[in-house]
């Protein structure tokens, strides 16, 4: 009888694990799809995507909370810098050194942010998501245009003034962004009850 129970105690713990695993796993896998749904931006020094990645970073953030939603992120990052070509880019380590390595660097952050505001309320209002979202966009979009100025000016060698990194890194993707930031909130606004009857199955 007591060996049962053990068997039954290890299987509850272990079920909450294993949909931990899978549900990271499968948003990581989202935003490495999104790498390939994109629009090229041909600016120089570095073209710039418009992708689908931050509508699932978003999304993670949204349904995950703040620590499954970062380790989402960060499986996707870990899996990129080993080589395996998952960025918009290609992959590997040399990506550390691309001026552009800092906006998915910022989804890391991003994804806890929203995670992080999400929590603060136990039933987040529309506007809540709104705000999370919108905290998010501010964090990735501050992480990527520093990370860009810093690489390129004292890494690389590549000079850039602060002009050229606000309108290629900034102005022209932000508003496309923001509007995935509505979509994904109207979208997780319906999700989420049943995400969260699902998460909490287990």
């Amino acid at each position: 009888m007591a060996k049962i129970n053990d068997e039954k105690l290890m299987m509850a713990r272990t079920r909450p694990q294993a949909l931990t695993l899978t549900v990271c796993g499968f948003f990581a896998a989202l935003i490495a799809v999104g790498a390939f749904i994109r629009i090229t931006i041909p600016v120089e020094p570095y073209a710039m995507h418009f992708t689908m990645q931050w509508f699932a970073v978003l999304a993670a953030g949204l349904l995950l909370g703040r620590k499954k939603a970062a380790v989402s992120v960060c499986v996707y990052l870990i899996i990129g810098l080993i080589g395996v070509p998952v960025f918009a880019s290609g992959g590997g380590p040399a990506y550390l050194i691309r001026p552009t390595f800092g906006f998915l660097l910022g989804f890391a952050l991003a994804a806890y942010l929203i995670g992080l505001v999400m929590e603060r309320k136990e039933k987040p209002s529309l506007f809540w998501m709104m705000v999370s979202s919108f905290s998010g966009l501010l964090a990735y979009y501050g992480v990527g245009i520093l990370y860009f100025y810093f690489i390129s000016n004292y890494v690389i060698s590549m000079p850039v003034v602060w002009k050229v990194v606000l309108v290629n890194c900034c102005l022209l993707t932000i508003v496309p962004d923001a509007i995935l930031c509505v979509l994904a909130v109207m979208a997780c606004k319906r999700l989420n009850p049943s995400f969260q009857k699902l998460m909490n199955t287990y």
